[in-house]
């Protein structure tokens, strides 16, 4: 089921790494990280528009 969810949307949280396990009850789903050096797209958008509501 999520491997289908994530197919069609991806699969996102507000919640810390290493609370996970709280949403995703099987550790396998929470085992693999990948990093890849860049900064993140939504986080640089909210920033961004953020700063122009402040401005």
């Amino acid at each position: 089921m999520l491997t289908e969810r994530e197919e069609k949307a991806g699969v996102a949280s507000n919640e810390s790494f290493g609370g996970w396990t709280k949403t995703f009850t099987e550790p396998r789903l929470c085992a693999t990280t990948i990093e890849t050096g860049t900064d993140s797209y939504r986080l640089a958008q909210t920033r961004a528009r953020q700063a122009a509501e402040h401005a």
